[in-house]
């Protein structure tokens, strides 16, 4: 990646989610549960799911990949955010900030999309269950999660090949937690236009194009539900969609905040408090929505439990 575009500043340094150093430990300890939590939950579901040969289907396929996300995702932003809040300078060098954004935006891109891609495979489950294993066989899911990776890295790649063409003079200090596109863009001296307008049309994509496609599907989904006359078929149908409902309203409530408004009216503390939820809480959160509620996978959990027991 080049990173030679002829700006005056060479790193920057991380104002953190709060100057207070009374708060600097507390927030450490937090923290440090939160992403041990997060990568217990998220590598535990991709074990459990590899191990289980009856969660070799296409919905637990997308889980495993929403699960291998999350953990990148939160492994980019998390563990530099531990280390500030025990250094006394929060410093990181330019090519390291361009890194850290680049594949940030790549995951957090894939998981809206991803999102969206679990949507349609509930459609196709609920709506065209004789067909479902013609229509979401290996080679479309494979296809689908590729198409999933490549939208991120296409979004990543056109934001940091603009945001490496802005100069940064005197101003280093990102008010921020970590390098995100917001704080960087308000730092630099020269003109952000075409960036501004880059985040919110390549926002609005990566946002609206994966909720149209979940709303339609469950528009769908919903009529198959109330054509089915038993109530223990309905709930069973709904069980297998609340998982994914719960998942999406958390990351796109979200997302919307911080990167569908302009510049000007982006606020930091806001965007800080967002950023919080789905860099670091939400990946949290995520395999713990997919397993509390899911039957198959608390018995694939107690299976695994119990041949590690008395193996």
């Amino acid at each position: 990646m080049d990173t030679n575009n002829h700006s005056t500043v060479t790193q920057f340094f991380l104002k953190g989610l709060t100057d207070e150093p009374g708060f600097q430990l507390p927030l450490f300890i937090l923290f440090l549960l939160v992403y041990s939590a997060s990568v217990l939950g998220n590598v535990g579901m991709i074990i459990l799911i590899v191990l289980n040969p009856h969660l070799h289907t296409p919905m637990y396929y997308f889980i495993s990949n929403l699960s291998f996300i999350d953990l990148c995702h939160t492994t980019i932003i998390t563990p530099k955010m531990l280390v500030n809040f025990v250094s006394e300078k929060n410093i990181i060098s330019y090519s390291e900030c361009m890194s850290q954004l680049y594949f940030f935006l790549i995951f957090v891109t894939a998981e809206s999309h991803a999102l969206a891609v679990m949507a349609y495979d509930r459609y196709v489950a609920i709506c065209s269950p004789l067909l479902y294993n013609v229509l979401m066989n290996y080679q479309v899911c494979s296809w689908l999660m590729g198409g999933v990776y490549f939208l991120g890295i296409v979004d990543s790649t056109i934001h940091i090949g603009f945001m490496q063409r802005l100069l940064f003079c005197k101003a280093n200090v990102i008010d921020h937690y970590f390098c995100d596109l917001h704080p960087l863009l308000s730092l630099s001296c020269s003109s952000t236009y075409v960036n501004e307008l880059l985040v919110l049309y390549l926002s609005a994509f990566n946002i609206f194009t994966p909720v149209l496609t979940i709303f339609s599907s469950y528009i769908f989904i919903i009529a198959s539900i109330l054509r089915i006359r038993s109530t223990e078929g309905r709930f069973k149908a709904f069980t297998t969609c609340s998982s994914h409902i719960a998942a999406v309203t958390l990351a796109f409530g979200s997302g919307m905040v911080v990167y569908l408004q302009p510049l000007s009216a982006h606020s930091m503390t806001q965007g800080k408090v967002s950023s919080v939820f789905y860099t670091i809480i939400l990946p949290m959160l995520n395999p713990l929505i997919y397993s509390l509620r899911n039957k198959d996978v608390k018995i694939a959990l107690k299976k695994t439990l119990e041949k590690i027991r008395f193996s």
